[in-house]
């Protein structure tokens, strides 16, 4: 067979899968109406694949080569089993690679415990794709209670484009929702081949204009250090530093914490917190007989 005739077979294929697919099946939102199309249509798979429509359509029409990076993304879009992902990269010409087991992570010990010591001062730790890892109770006084989200859904990105109380929390959202997008580039960037992320960017992609606009600006930021105001339900308005400390023993995993001048409304503000997260956590213990 030509490399022509490759490369339209494997068009051929790829459509086949994607008519096969709902967007129930990714998770992807029904718009209502009826579907002009029989399964997904290009442009959502593009969008969960994390390359343009363009490229997408021109791969079905057998006129674009498909790079090692896009057929994996496109494998696990299209929830290709063992056989047909062989099949995929066998007419692509590529060598199939062997799967990288990413274990998941958890927190390392030692910052487990920094964070329970940190009683008075919101913080967490944040791993790969800044998916929330470990939190103490006045970040999830401060932020929101991590432990009733589904641990996959356990993400800041996530929560800061789906949840809509995240969005009255900051104040000045756009700023804040747009430095993740950019955090979220470098972490792109570190681990192109990471699926997860790949999963992560379609689903906003498809859900938020926002952030597929600022996706596809490409800015980039690393997580540091800096202000962010809250408007707190509780404890009112609130001004904070927050800083990033890096694990020496595991670099993906970031220690995040808010503080601010003592003496100041916001730490004033922060001892109002401290107090309700405490009254709130002893009321949960009676509540369970703890």
């Amino acid at each position: 067979m030509s490399s022509s005739a490759h490369r339209d077979e494997l068009g051929a294929f790829l459509k086949a899968r994607r008519m096969e697919l709902t967007p129930a099946m990714v998770g992807l939102p029904q718009t209502g109406g009826r579907r002009r199309v029989k399964g997904l249509r290009r442009e959502e798979v593009a969008l969960l694949a994390s390359i343009s429509t363009d490229y997408y359509t021109r791969l079905e029409q057998g006129r674009r080569q498909a790079s090692q990076s896009v057929l994996e993304s496109l494998t696990e879009v299209l929830r290709l089993d063992d056989d047909e992902r062989e099949y995929v990269y066998g007419l692509a010409g590529k060598d199939e690679p062997r799967p990288r087991r990413v274990s998941a992570q958890k927190v390392q010990p030692r910052l487990r415990r920094l964070l329970d010591d940190l009683a008075g001062t919101p913080a967490m730790v944040l791993g790969r794709r800044m998916d929330v890892l470990a939190w103490n109770s006045m970040a999830a006084a401060l932020i929101t209670d991590f432990g009733k989200v589904p641990e996959k859904q356990r993400n800041m990105v996530r929560l800061v484009f789906m949840d809509p109380a995240f969005r009255a929390l900051y104040p000045d959202w756009k700023n804040v929702a747009h430095a993740c997008v950019a955090q979220l580039r470098m972490e792109a960037a570190r681990d192109p081949h990471d699926l997860r992320l790949a999963a992560l960017v379609g689903e906003l992609s498809v859900q938020d204009a926002d952030f597929r606009r600022w996706w596809g600006a490409h800015h980039v930021a690393a997580r540091g250090m800096g202000t962010k105001v809250y408007h707190h339900p509780v404890a009112g308005d609130l001004t904070l530093d927050w800083d990033t400390l890096t694990c020496a023993t595991d670099p993906d995993q970031q220690l995040v914490t808010w503080t601010t001048e003592p003496g100041s409304p916001s730490h004033d503000g922060l001892r109002i917190l401290s107090s309700w997260a405490a009254t709130d956590e002893s009321t949960a213990s009676a509540d369970t007989g703890g």
